[in-house]
């Protein structure tokens, strides 16, 4: 039988087989367990102090799943036809495989100097500090900014989701190259091959795999986004449907048509992106 005897004081559990370790508070864990216990007493506090007015919850959440049940049981097209949400379906693809392309040629081109193994470590982190702000800033954000140039539309809308597609992939990239093992390169660098040489016969070859997966991960993203900026900037395609249907008709059946499509054609290019990648990398295998 083994006997345990704990020590607050130490913050550890003696046991017949010895000591084991338990958790300690730390200045760091108490400060965020008293922050967690704080945001969750405002939170509370909030809700009980909220001015709902006349609105009632029970009536409120018979009315929402009345709503839900006719977005996702009674789905159907009023506005425009079958054709018509094709058209616009292709229209969001459209703006997600033109802001994808060309963002991850950019971000390839910039990705070699952002990598500390392959470019002097000022430039690399110049390039890092630069694409950190422009991912810290939303992509309605930079639509809307370039929308002041541009005008709302397709045009603002590819611009806002290139430049994020940039600076996304650039990171996404660079740590791809900077995973790479240093002995190869610096066997290649002793072998005298130039820098195009370590490019186009190391790093490429060798993290092909991880490029196309980053690429199609933020190809899916783009087309989220794409759907997104329909709405707010204006750039067409099935968002903006949506927001008008939502928002304007208030058609719930629209909406949950539309929903449909939207998942079909996600999971569409999420099975594509898979099939690809397998067939990418059976191809790689065999050589």
């Amino acid at each position: 039988m083994i006997t345990a005897k704990s020590n607050p004081a130490f913050g550890t559990m003696t046991t017949s087989t010895g000591k084991i370790k338990i958790t300690k508070w730390t200045k760091p864990k108490v400060v965020m367990t008293g922050t967690f216990i704080a945001l969750t007493i405002l939170t509370i506090y909030g809700f009980l102090t909220l001015d709902y007015k006349d609105i009632h919850f029970v009536e409120a959440t018979i009315a929402t799943l009345d709503n839900l049940k006719v977005i996702f049981l009674q789905p159907s097209l009023n506005n425009f036809s079958f054709v018509e949400a094709l058209h616009q379906i292709s229209l969001t693809i459209g703006l997600a495989v033109l802001a994808t392309i060309i963002g991850a040629i950019l971000s390839l081109i910039i990705a070699f100097f952002a990598a500390k193994n392959l470019s002097p470590k000022p430039v690399a982190n110049a390039i890092i500090i630069v694409m950190a702000f422009i991912r810290a800033v939303p992509t309605v954000l930079w639509v809307l900014i370039f929308a002041i140039a541009a005008g709302l539309g397709a045009e603002a809308a590819v611009l806002g989701m290139l430049l994020h597609t940039v600076a996304f992939l650039v990171k996404a990239y660079s740590e791809a190259f900077e995973d790479l093992d240093d002995g190869i390169i610096e066997a290649m660098r002793a072998s005298g091959a130039n820098w195009w040489h370590v490019i186009t016969n190391a790093v490429l070859p060798s993290t092909s795999t991880s490029l196309l997966s980053w690429t199609f991960l933020r190809f899916e993203t783009n087309f989220t986004v794409a759907v997104a900026m329909g709405a707010a900037a204006g750039a067409g395609g099935i968002g903006f449907e949506l927001f008008m249907a939502s928002g304007f008709y208030f058609d719930l059946r629209e909406v949950g048509f539309i929903t449909y499509v939207i998942l079909f054609v996600a999971v569409i290019l999420e099975l594509s992106s898979t099939q690809i990648k397998k067939r990418y990398l059976m191809r790689e295998s065999v050589r």
